[in-house]
């Protein structure tokens, strides 16, 4: 199949994801998310798509998985994975609106990953036009808690993997426009200091400040940080007025390692630092953890298979590990063949500055298409 002969119009993309970047979906608003789901969902049922909406836990929105008509239907097929959440809260789109210029359009979740996800509908939408049959039946596959680490949603994400053969996840494309073929290892903790409460004003040494022990906890955590395991603390909440010592202070770390053993010796330092000083008590609890993603062959063939159709469209295509972390982080480490950052091309997401690269659309979108239709 000559994936250069589908009409792709990266322009007439960006109007349909439009919608899409319109209707702000932030993780721990799953009423929001739901909105969202129920876009694509139409979207997914005009394409002739079975659509089973999955019913949210643990305060989370709700899952979407959509399968299609396919002579083998039950075979091993290939699983589109996406998250349509994003770590922009509602309102975002005041200071960070759709907005065009030239060669990128902004707006929050355009890369990560809602481009990425029209750009996998609009590939199969062009097979289907083109009367294009594909060997492998497609599921698509699209969460809601992926930016908070998949903590609802892991065990679904796990068990649909286990029934294909193959996981493409259209996270934003890497830099130079390669593809992810793993992904490092992430924990997350939560982190609790509990102190003595004082007016601060009358008497302020009688109290013991647990604001106070965090920010000194935290300067420890990252001063942790080396070549092999990272640290970060990245929330933090504590006290209610200013003239009360704060007696509770909360937090949540990242640590991220590219080996699995480096991700253990790190969380074990984690661990080792609950206990009580300065008559402060202080307790680390593990959170959700990714593990490490090393390709084996079965994704070392996927890419090479890709790196194929790439070559067909004029462009190189090279992979590699990243950080960030990704569903693909699951599927890759059960040994599923797992292609991940085939998404659009884009900057800075997750910032007020979030644009996607428009003509990447038609290009990944493209490449997409080529996989669907020649895996089997």
């Amino acid at each position: 199949m000559d994936v250069n002969a589908l009409p792709f119009d990266a322009d007439a993309m960006l109007e349909g994801l439009r919608p899409w970047i319109e209707c702000e979906s932030p993780t721990w608003d799953a009423a929001a998310v739901n909105r969202m789901m129920g876009l694509a969902a139409r979207d997914l049922a005009i394409m002739g798509a079975r659509i089973e909406q999955i019913p949210g836990r643990l305060g989370f929105g709700d899952c979407v998985r959509a399968s299609f008509d396919h002579p083998e239907a039950g075979r091993p097929g290939v699983l589109v994975l996406g998250h349509l959440d994003t770590v922009h809260p509602v309102g975002t789109l005041d200071s960070l609106p759709f907005l065009r210029d030239g060669e990128y359009c902004y707006g929050p979740g355009i890369v990560d990953m809602k481009g990425g996800n029209y750009l996998a509908l609009e590939a199969i939408r062009q097979l289907q036009r083109a009367g294009l049959d594909t060997a492998l039946p497609i599921t698509v596959l699209l969460t809601s808690d992926e930016e908070v680490g998949s903590p609802s949603t892991r065990d679904l994400i796990e068990a649909e993997a286990a029934r294909h053969a193959y996981v493409l996840v259209p996270e934003p494309g890497r830099d130079g426009g390669a593809v992810v073929t793993g992904r490092y290892a992430i924990a997350r903790f939560e982190l609790e200091a509990r102190g003595r409460p004082s007016h601060a004003g009358a008497k302020l040494s009688e109290g013991r400040s647990a604001l106070r022990e965090m920010a000194r906890r935290i300067l420890a955590i990252e001063e942790m940080t080396d070549e092999d395991c990272t640290f970060s603390v990245g929330v933090i909440e504590s006290g209610r007025w200013i003239n009360c010592v704060p007696s509770l202070c909360r937090a949540e770390a990242l640590s991220m390692a590219k080996r699995q053993a480096d991700l253990d010796r790190g969380v074990a330092r984690m661990l080792a630092l609950s206990g009580e000083e300065n008559e402060i008590t202080f307790t680390v609890t593990r959170g959700v953890t990714r593990p490490v993603w090393e390709p084996d062959e079965a994704t070392m063939g996927l890419y090479r298979t890709a790196e194929d159709i790439a070559g067909t469209m004029g462009l190189e295509l090279d992979h590699g590990s990243a950080g960030g972390g990704s569903d693909g982080n699951f599927t890759g480490a059960m040994g599923v063949a797992t292609l991940d950052g085939l998404g659009a091309e884009g900057k800075d997401y997750h910032t007020l500055q979030e644009r996607i690269e428009v003509a990447s659309l038609a290009r990944r979108g493209r490449l997409m298409a080529g996989l669907l239709a020649t895996l089997k």
